[in-house]
């Protein structure tokens, strides 16, 4: 029988995640994005690991800049999008939306999901039921349009929201508390909500992460998702607005919250 893939989140700089993705029938580990190389090498070395994948995301410091140092003690075939190859750390596989590359036997799916940069990616594995999101959809969330428009992070949004609700969502940063808090001036009778942020209150408390979530959760409670809710388009007097259109709005508001 085969071992299930395993799933390491790695909290790195002030509120950044990495993921260590280990196949133990084969040996193989992966990491996704390396904001700083030492809590990574950390993991490797406690689980005795052998790095073998890099996979980046997109080309922003607190996602690459622990790299040259992780490979120094760890080399690994570094893997990213091709489009943004000349502002990414080099690159021994460039991949573009569309593209599956192997991991330890496993097709990992490249998903385009331009808007907060781009030239970002997802990595979709479904053997382990996992997607890699980092900047684009978040826990309760989705990234700031730092170079992309909302129509393209619309796009992404739905391209994401069309995998298998049981997905687990491995995102890239501990915002889960201010998402909320924004999420529920957006829709403030919605109860999945309402029960999430006081889950995500204790989980803080505690010092717990709040990623990964699932596509099902954030389905039911990111806003970011929900631009065809009634509810939410007459909370926003949008009623008649294209989901884009409530989408761009739920943006803008973000931004200026």
């Amino acid at each position: 029988m085969t071992m299930p893939v395993e799933i390491v989140t790695v909290p790195c700089l002030s509120d950044n995640y990495a993921f260590v993705v280990h196949d133990d029938a084969t040996g193989e580990t992966a990491v996704v994005d390396v904001p700083e190389a030492a809590p990574i090498a950390a993991i490797l070395k406690q689980r005795e690991w052998t790095l073998s994948q890099v996979w980046l995301t997109h080309h922003h410091w607190d996602h690459v800049d622990g790299l040259a140092e992780l490979l120094a003690d760890h080399p690994a075939r570094v893997v990213g999008a091709k489009a943004d190859a000349h502002r990414l750390p080099p690159l021994d596989h460039a991949v573009t939306p569309g593209d599956t590359f192997d991991f330890a036997g496993h097709a990992v799916h490249v998903i385009d999901v331009p808007g907060h940069t781009v030239g970002h990616i997802a990595l979709h594995l479904p053997d382990a039921d996992a997607v890699f999101t980092a900047d684009s959809l978040m826990a309760l969330g989705c990234g700031r349009l730092f170079e992309g428009t909302a129509d393209q992070m619309w796009g992404s949004m739905q391209r994401l929201m069309a995998l298998p609700r049981d997905t687990v969502v491995y995102s890239g940063h501990e915002y889960t508390a201010a998402n909320a808090r924004f999420a529920l001036t957006i829709d403030p009778e919605n109860s999945a909500l309402i029960s999430r942020s006081q889950d995500i209150e204790a989980a803080r408390a505690a010092q717990t992460p709040t990623v990964p979530s699932t596509l099902a959760l954030e389905l039911e409670t990111n806003p970011f998702l929900r631009a065809a809710d009634p509810h939410i388009r007459a909370h926003l007097g949008l009623a008649d607005a294209s989901d884009a259109q409530v989408f761009a709005e739920i943006r803008a508001r973000k931004d200026a919250f």
